[in-house]
């Protein structure tokens, strides 16, 4: 997939029913990934049955992202107004890489755009304007 942008919402553990909610009126089946499934938890810890990722393909250029912030997770914790999150992705290494270079000018580095456990280049920032925007680079062999 040539770059994209996504919204990525965050919700604090109702990201489940958000998404089947969403899912229903826009005629579309999430997708959910928890953090016990992933093994970023222990399967007995709290936050095991949260959603890590949860994805909403209603088309090719229609798709929603999700994630349930758990304790931890953000120094903040969920905060209401700031849990939309733009997400690039794709795997147009030079352009996304660019992007996080050049978008995180000035802001706030969350997460270095390094090689993640699932195999893609990850990372995080808030921009100058107090933006949140990730970035993931997926198809790549460098680390």
């Amino acid at each position: 997939m040539p770059a994209a942008l996504h919204p990525y919402l965050n919700f604090p553990g109702t990201s489940r029913e958000a998404f089947e909610f969403y899912g229903q009126a826009l005629g579309a089946t999430p997708q959910f990934l928890t953090f016990g499934e992933a093994g970023a938890v222990p399967v007995d810890d709290p936050g095991a049955d949260k959603i890590m990722h949860g994805s909403l393909e209603v088309t090719d250029l229609i798709r929603l992202y999700v994630s349930d912030v758990i304790e931890g997770m953000s120094p903040e914790g969920f905060v209401q107004g700031t849990n939309v999150t733009l997400s690039l992705m794709g795997d147009d290494e030079a352009v996304l890489r660019s992007a996080y270079e050049k978008l995180s000018e000035g802001g706030t580095v969350t997460m270095p755009l390094e090689k993640q456990m699932w195999g893609d280049l990850y990372g995080s920032f808030t921009d100058r304007f107090g933006i949140v925007w990730q970035v993931d680079i997926s198809g790549t062999e460098q680390g």
